[in-house]
């Protein structure tokens, strides 16, 4: 049986950026506000779930190939106590955030002293133990995989007191069928895997680490698998999530994802999973790719417009298919090739009343952060030569929207070597791009803060925001700032529904920003920080960023 975070099935409403809700602390968003939010769960089919993430249905189709459809259950949230049987062997548990120790959630900890789980750990503790519950007395052993891992790595004692007999590390879709009968068998305390895990230090260098509740790899083995063992999706996916490639390449000191294999899916292979979404009614398209700007990527990672093009034209030329969108790209390429979003953007039938949204990581203001932690972000282009990191990052935003593209940003707050005047460089970016007006209206775009917090600190005795520095702080307030009026300019346009639900949501997206505001105001003023100083940091001289749209 295979089943997921019930976090990673909800629609949210549809509205862009409530799929971060699950982050936010439970004592700040009330369970009524939170029910409303997140939505129904997916309809079941005979206990089964109608749609289900994406890495789970990889799951189940490299398990297809060696065992029967009626053996492989991927479960309803709502039926596991009818789907857990006698004869259940193995419960597998796809998870991203079990612990509430992603970036996002931690940095909901730190400004909010971490005094209540985060709704996400919430849902995970309580699937795990309807799950325990239902296999008592059974022989099904429960095993938990997916990116999530890694925070039961960080506190691995949480492992024996969740009731969890393993974790599995890593990719597996070329030894998912061999996995789990050892799972279920238990040979994976044989020779043939690594009793433990593997991590990386600040050098990226690998590292060992035994523990009998967790298996990986063996080291000096193959890690990942080919593109030609890595099955197609059989079954539809939440929100019509098909990927298009594996790794990324670009090499962030701060990132796991560059140290994994590029793998481009063929246009065939992406047609085909986005035939099987269309096929149960799903008529948008989330195209995944850790940077789908390195799709095929040329020397130098110059983005292959040609290529790109090729993918999102077979793409679209799927029956059924209205709508597409990738899910990450780096400012770079729209600061340097403005014609790649555009001709996306003509390819989707993107315009005036339909955008295209996408995920950047532009992560600092700083420009000695960036060259220091993320210097093959701005490729094609180099800090220096082409420009400062913050006009790089302005000329994308700008190119960005005149493509009617909306780019949902990320930052970090706490990295290594950080200091003030580099967070009030951020302060600056985030000002001046809330500055910036495109075709005569606010620059599109949001801009979420995340927290880099270290291991050790995540171990002893938890963050609040007295863990954070004045100059941290402020990057909060700025960016939250931009969110909130962000929030109350497109609440209603941007929602779905029925008029009275999009009144509802608009209603609740717009007050909550305000209230969420207003509790880091009052926390900055606490700490005596000057909160017209940030609004106003960067814009001594204001300016307008003038590019033809032709």
């Amino acid at each position: 049986m295979l089943v997921s975070d019930t976090t990673l099935n909800r629609q949210y409403s549809n509205f862009p950026l409530l799929d971060f809700l699950p982050c936010a602390p439970s004592n700040k968003v009330p369970w009524i506000v939170w029910e409303f939010l997140k939505g129904k769960s997916p309809p079941a089919i005979g206990g089964r779930a109608s749609v289900a993430p994406y890495a789970l249905r990889k799951l189940e189709s490299a398990l297809l190939t060696q065992h029967k459809p009626e053996e492989i259950v991927v479960a309803h949230e709502d039926h596991l106590e009818e789907v857990v049987r006698d004869d259940t062997e193995v419960i597998g548990v796809y998870t991203m955030d079990p612990l509430g120790l992603g970036p996002l959630t931690m940095s909901y900890s730190a400004l909010f002293s971490n005094k209540s789980k985060s709704w996400v750990r919430l849902e995970f503790e309580s699937l795990i133990a309807r799950l325990n519950r239902a296999r008592a007395s059974k022989k099904a052993k429960l095993v938990v995989g997916g990116p999530g891992v890694w925070e039961l790595m960080a506190l691995p004692e949480q492992m024996e007191a969740l009731g969890i007999d393993l974790a599995f590390q890593g990719e597996a879709d070329d030894i998912a069928n061999e996995l789990f009968e050892d799972f279920a068998t238990g040979a994976v305390y044989g020779s043939e895997y690594f009793q433990g895990f593997s991590s990386f230090g600040n050098d990226f260098r690998r590292n060992w680490v035994s523990h009998s509740k967790f298996v990986s790899r063996r080291p000096g083995q193959k890690q990942f698998p080919n593109l030609d063992e890595i099955p197609l999706i059989k079954g539809p996916t939440v929100k019509g999530f098909v990927e298009v490639m594996r790794g990324c390449g670009i090499g962030c000191d701060f990132c796991e994802v560059t140290l994994r294999p590029i793998r481009y899916y063929t246009t065939e292979m992406v047609k085909s999973e986005v035939a099987v979404n269309v096929a149960a009614g799903n008529t948008n398209a989330w195209v995944h790719s850790d940077e789908i700007f390195a799709y095929k990527h040329e020397a130098h990672f110059v983005p292959n417009q040609d290529a790109i093009e090729e993918l999102f034209r077979a793409i679209m030329s799927v029956d059924g298919l209205v709508s597409a969108n990738p899910t990450h790209g780096r400012i770079s390429i729209p600061a340097a090739y403005p014609e790649l979003p555009r001709a996306i953007s003509g390819i989707v039938g993107a315009g005036p009343g339909h955008w295209v949204g996408v995920q950047a990581g532009i992560e600092t203001g700083s420009e000695r952060l960036a060259t220091i932690h993320m210097p093959n972000k701005t490729l094609p282009l180099r800090i220096g030569p082409d420009g400062e990191w913050q006009e790089i990052v302005l000329k994308g935003l700008v190119n960005f929207n005149l493509a009617y593209w909306r780019p949902a940003f990320t930052i970090q707050v706490g990295q290594m070597d950080e200091t003030p005047e580099d967070n009030w460089e951020t302060v600056r970016l985030v000002n001046r791009m809330d500055a910036l007006e495109v075709r005569g209206r606010p620059a599109e775009f949001t801009i979420t803060p995340m927290q880099n917090i270290p291991l050790g600190t995540i171990k002893g005795s938890g963050v609040s925001h007295e863990t954070l520095d004045a100059s941290q702080l402020a990057v909060y307030y700025a960016c939250y700032l931009q969110l909130t009026k962000t929030a109350a300019r497109n609440a209603l346009k941007d929602s779905s529904g029925n008029p009275l639900k999009r009144a509802m949501l608009a209603t609740a997206l717009s007050l909550g920003s305000w209230r969420l505001l207003g509790l880091i105001e009052n926390i900055c003023k606490r700490r005596g920080i000057d909160l017209e100083k940030v609004k106003r940091y960067g814009l001594e001289q204001r300016e307008s960023i003038r590019i033809n749209a032709s």
